[in-house]
């Protein structure tokens, strides 16, 4: 495939792919960004965020779609408020809704794209056919795309989106009503973009899991602000608790495993936590948890089906904020009526 071609990605390349300052995006009755600093460097990025955090309007203003209300940003080192065109030459983006038109074949509209793009005739057959190979649908390019599957669509958006050999493609909800394997064959795909062709991706979901095994790192967004930007490997980095998975063994010699094991455990001194009648997390104290553990569950006969330090999980981080919000909120709360009850006094 000629994708590409030549195009490497290096290790340590400190360019940032994009960039913005302050960025903020007001509705009528909504603010869709609130001052979005952030910085986005070469690899596979995930933008995760809710529904309705803000990341389609983001990417509509990256690309020069939409203005700004404030602040500032670029996008391969181009103005996003005055170097749109610049910026759609050189980016490709796959949108989260179905566009595509039914009676035209994806030869016929992948074609049309490369076109649009700026490649001469020849070339964007060529491109086409090349890029259609790449995300498996070269065996039928040629039929009516309104006979398509919504995974074969969704290839058909994401080859439009590579066909002009793009520095960088935003790629909004791919996932977006596909079945398990067809999620996980579209992970491969985006995550081979990069790999095989060098092309940075920005990729957006909702569905959190996705891009913990995908990006090299990951952006959150909550109510159009920033909530954190790092390695994706630090948002999963080992926790100091241990999951522990005990099973009866045949004849049932102990009625609750779980329950017997964490009395046992919290009678060595270990803080022990049941998530089942199973499954157990026990804080790790130091090595000799691991040996506590093995012996406790081997001396009541039970098996030991998982002993696993435990990974932070990205949902995580909603879910701190969220109750950090509910207490702010409740807070709140406390204080107006506390406010209230000091004038009634008065």
């Amino acid at each position: 495939m000629v994708l590409a071609a030549g195009a490497r990605y290096v290790e340590g390349v400190s360019t940032a792919v994009i960039k913005t300052e302050g960025l903020t995006k007001r509705f009528p009755r909504v603010t869709a960004l609130d001052q979005l600093t952030v910085e986005v460097r070469p690899g596979v990025v995930g933008l995760v965020g809710a529904n309705g955090a803000g990341k389609s309007t983001l990417i509509k203003i990256l690309l020069g779609l939409a203005p700004a209300t404030s602040g500032r940003g670029e996008v391969l080192g181009l103005d996003i408020a005055t170097q749109g065109s610049e910026i759609r030459e050189r980016v490709g983006y796959m949108p989260e809704h179905d566009c595509l038109p039914p009676d035209v074949s994806a030869t016929e509209f992948v074609v049309h794209m490369a076109r649009m793009a700026g490649l001469p005739a020849t070339a964007a057959r060529e491109r086409t056919a090349d890029t259609l190979r790449h995300v498996g649908l070269y065996e039928e390019r040629y039929r009516p795309m309104g006979g398509y599957s919504t995974g074969m669509k969704q290839r058909v958006k994401l080859a439009q989106a590579l066909v002009h050999d793009p520095k960088l493609v935003l790629l909004d909800e791919p996932t977006n009503g596909l079945d398990p394997a067809g999620r996980d064959e579209m992970l491969g795909l985006i995550r081979r973009v990069h790999t095989d062709f060098g092309i940075s991706v920005l990729v957006t979901t909702h569905l959190l899991g996705e891009l913990e095994r995908t990006c090299d790192h990951l952006v959150v967004i909550d109510g159009g602000k920033l909530l954190r930007s790092s390695s994706t490997a630090s948002f999963t980095e080992a926790t100091a608790v241990l999951a522990v998975e005990v099973t009866d063994l045949p004849g049932d010699t102990v009625a609750d495993p779980g329950a017997a094991v964490r009395e046992r455990l919290a009678a060595a001194g270990l803080g022990v936590q049941s998530e089942g009648p199973h499954l157990l997390l026990v804080r790790l104290a130091g090595e000799d948890t691991y040996d506590t553990i093995r012996d406790t569950v081997a001396e009541l006969g039970l098996g030991l089906v998982r002993l696993e330090q435990r990974r932070h999980r990205v949902a995580e981080l909603f879910t701190d904020a969220q109750d950090a919000q509910d207490a702010q909120d409740a807070q709140n709360t406390q204080d107006d009526e506390g406010g209230t009850d000091d004038a009634a006094a008065s």
